[in-house]
This record gives structure tokens, sequence and C-alpha cells, in this order.
């Protein structure tokens, strides 16, 4: 799966309001300089965002952008499922009967392909903006990298 730079930025850039906001609107400049996004790019991205009812945009002098509701209530898979980036494994359209190859049948790997998606997919759903903010998502998968690397050679000597 590859996430394009339209789903990394918008998550970015969520991350970036939620630790910046307090409760006063964010102006999209300074976004955009913190995270190195081209303005423009991220207007295209906010007003998604907007429509998608995730933020909320502030007219006028000290005006800019507020999350529309808490940081622990919006999930990742929401951020990018609203600046249409879709979360899937496949080459096939989502939701298709029809699969990848020339005669419109899916691939041997179809299916393995499939539930990658579906775990991407709920791990993002499973993730916060305030997880992220927090950074409390390594969880499990970092125990578990540790766990499986070899001992070292030298840790009996030390």
């Amino acid at each position: 799966m590859r996430l394009s730079t339209k789903g990394r930025y918008a998550v970015m850039a969520m991350v970036d309001l939620a630790t910046q906001s307090d409760g006063r609107p964010v102006a999209l400049a300074d976004v955009a300089e913190r995270q190195e996004i081209s303005l423009s790019y991220l207007e295209q991205l906010f007003g998604k965002l907007r429509r998608g009812g995730l933020v909320k945009s502030v007219r006028g002098p000290g005006g800019g952008y507020l999350l529309s509701r808490s940081s622990s209530e919006t999930r990742v898979s929401d951020i990018i499922l609203a600046v249409d980036e879709p979360i899937k494994a496949t080459r096939c359209s989502p939701g298709s009967p029809e699969g990848c190859k020339s005669n419109k049948s899916r691939c041997l790997t179809h299916d393995l392909w499939e539930e990658l998606g579906n775990h991407i997919y709920l791990y993002l759903s499973s993730v916060s903006l305030d997880d992220v903010v927090e950074n409390r998502i390594l969880g499990r998968s970092g125990q578990l990298h540790q766990q499986s690397q070899p001992a070292s050679p030298f840790a009996a000597a030390e």
C-alpha cells in the first residue's frame, strides 16, 4: 500500500493543528511553515477537511482553522478518507466485483491484499490525533520488534 502526500500531509497538518490550537484558530501559513508544506496545497487539503467536518474555519483578523471535535475523537482514518485518499492495498477499485486482471478476474492474491487493506483501515481507525500528539502509537508493535531481535552475542559477557 502506498499513502500519497495528500494523506500524509493532511495528517501532519491536523497533528500540527491539534498541538498548536489551544482553543484559538491557527493560520494555515503557520502550519505550512512549521511542516514545510506548500500553503496552496494545504489550502486545498483544508477545503476537503472542512467539507468532511473535521475542521472549521474562522475568518478575519486572528482567523484560521480549529478542529471541529476534540483530538481524542478525531481518527487518522477520518482524515485520510476526508482528503479522498483510499485505504486499500489491491489494484482493484474499492467495492467493485471486478478484479484487476485484463479479463476482469481477481488475481490469486486478491484476498490477501484486501485483508491487509482492512487491517490498515482498522489500525488507522483505532488511532486518534491525541494518540499521535501524546506519542501513544508505538504500542505492541515496538515491543514485538524488540522481542524479535536476536540477542546480542556480547550480552552474556557484559
